[in-house]
């Protein structure tokens, strides 16, 4: 529970706005509304702004806009998996040509027109450090009285943003309780980070894994891995994502249920991730990693994370989530997985 409550208080000094800015960006749909406000961001098809007279912050189809003037910095990410940092402006259209969007990037003199529907990502930025922190909390609870069955969940999500690379750290923690059964605990932590290469689309990333599942046995299993990733969608409406490298896994077994010393095992990697997005109403975050045993041939360990959200209010979501982890090849007495789902409400903030 100490380790739960240091999480939540960084979750809750992240959320507090690092600073704020003017509202001078200028916003023109294509039904001729326009609007004087400040670009949040744009992400999963949607641009999210606030405006001086409404409380909170709007969503609006990117599609649907015509005309974007802004003066702050952005990071810029396009379908081809390019970074750029600067200043974006959209210059005045035809009726019926492709709305372009400029981007001006930092100590630049020229910019760069890139087709609007070409931009996937772009984010509101600063020197200040926090403002590049994004994030999410989730929260569930199960109770029944004719079992005294009890059930809670607890997630957090913390991503970091630069030009040409990001991380993201991920915590989930899961408690169950019934009459004349043990409590089942399980705690998860997956770091994850990557860089840009110079090819479009393509990257260089590493990952950082610890489990512990009472179900398993497992007192606590340590994951590290590295390898080469590509971008094989990326669009505003789904992300595509593959990784394949090589990595070591240590497995320590908890002493009540197996006496043998932890296993140290290389591994190879290949993982998964799959982003889709519905315009102001769901979004599906996917990912599934493999690790195959180099030196024990046919074993094999895998996990999965999944997590449906449907868009409440706000920055309100009610989620589903299933999870899970297996072991093809789990020392004698033991389980060879571990799986289960929740479902709770998320609170999203900073540029998340």
């Amino acid at each position: 529970m100490r380790v739960n409550g240091i999480l939540l208080g960084v979750v809750a000094c992240l959320s507090c706005p690092a600073y704020c800015r003017d509202k001078t960006d200028v916003l023109v749909m294509k039904n001729g509304d326009r609007f004087t406000c400040e670009v949040k961001k744009l992400e999963n098809g949607v641009l999210n702004v606030e405006l001086d007279y409404v409380d909170g912050t709007i969503a609006i189809d990117w599609l649907k806009v015509a005309r974007l003037e802004s003066t702050a910095l952005f990071l810029v990410q396009l379908q081809d998996g390019s970074f750029y940092s600067g200043r974006v402006i959209t210059p005045e259209t035809l009726s019926g040509v492709p709305v372009k969007i400029e981007i001006q990037p930092n100590g630049a003199q020229e910019t760069l027109g890139v087709d609007k529907t070409k931009v996937v990502r772009m984010t509101q930025t600063s020197d200040s450090l926090l403002r590049r922190f994004s994030g999410s909390l989730t929260l569930g609870a199960v109770y029944s009285k004719g079992n005294s069955t009890t059930q809670y969940t607890v997630g957090s999500e913390i991503g970091y943003q630069q030009t040409r690379w990001g991380s993201r750290l991920n915590y989930n923690s899961n408690l169950s309780s019934s009459t004349g059964a043990e409590t089942a605990t399980r705690n998860q932590v997956d770091l994850s980070a990557y860089r840009l290469l110079p090819w479009k689309n393509y990257f260089y990333g590493g990952t950082g894994a610890f489990l512990q599942s009472s179900v398993q046995g497992i007192q606590g299993q340590t994951n590290l891995g590295f390898g080469l990733g590509r971008y094989f969608k990326n669009t505003n409406r789904v992300r595509f994502t593959a990784l394949g490298g090589v990595g070591w896994q240590r497995t320590k077994y908890a002493p009540s249920v197996v006496t043998q010393k932890a296993q140290n095992v290389p591994v190879a990697l290949i993982s998964l991730n799959l982003e889709a997005f519905s315009f102001k109403k769901s979004r599906l975050d996917a990912s599934a990693t493999a690790f195959p045993a180099v030196a024990d041939s046919g074993r094999l360990f895998y996990k999965t994370n999944l997590t449906y959200y449907l868009k409440l209010f706000g920055k309100i979501d009610w989620n589903f989530s299933f999870y899970g982890n297996w072991d093809t090849r789990p020392p004698a007495h033991l389980q060879g997985s571990d799986y289960g789902s929740s479902t709770g409400l998320s609170y999203t903030f900073g540029n998340k």
